[in-house]
């Protein structure tokens, strides 16, 4: 894997590889990642109960998402970037309010806070490569490097 070769670039590869690591966390040791984020992990749960269902599927997802974060970093990808900045500013939006209304814990707001701060950092990358001037140099192809 190529080293990201812009500032916004490198916020992508962070994030990547911290929802990639988050992801086998939670396939690996569930309660582990409950437990991070405030959730109450009960000796045993009720007939019904499709917590562990759940978490397998979200960890499976930010496992994938990951890697489509680490790929985009390979490929120098902006459209790609430009895009998670306003998504991942919407999903600050709805976990903020999730915790506001009781519907997850308080703890649960980090992972909001992560989500805005790292769509803030990556547009404040963004903004910075335009400056610089290196927002629009293209990933060197497999073939450049044979030629």
């Amino acid at each position: 894997m190529r080293l990201p070769r812009s500032v916004a670039g490198w916020t992508i590869a962070v994030f990547g590889l911290l929802a990639l690591v988050m992801g086998a966390v939670g396939l690996l040791w569930p309660e582990a990642l409950l437990g991070m984020l405030g959730f109450e992990i009960p000796a045993t749960r009720a007939p019904g109960d499709y917590t562990g269902v759940f978490v397998t599927a979200s960890s499976m997802a930010s496992f994938n998402m990951g890697v489509y974060y680490l790929l985009a970093t390979a490929t120098e990808w902006r459209a790609f970037y430009r895009f998670t900045v306003v998504f991942r500013l919407v999903t600050f939006t709805v976990f903020t309010l999730a915790v506001l209304a009781d519907v997850a814990p308080g703890r649960f707001f980090g992972v909001a806070a992560w989500e805005g701060v790292g769509a803030l950092a990556t547009a404040a990358g963004l903004w910075w490569d335009a400056r610089r001037g290196t927002e629009t140099s293209p990933a060197p192809s497999p073939a450049d490097a044979v030629r």
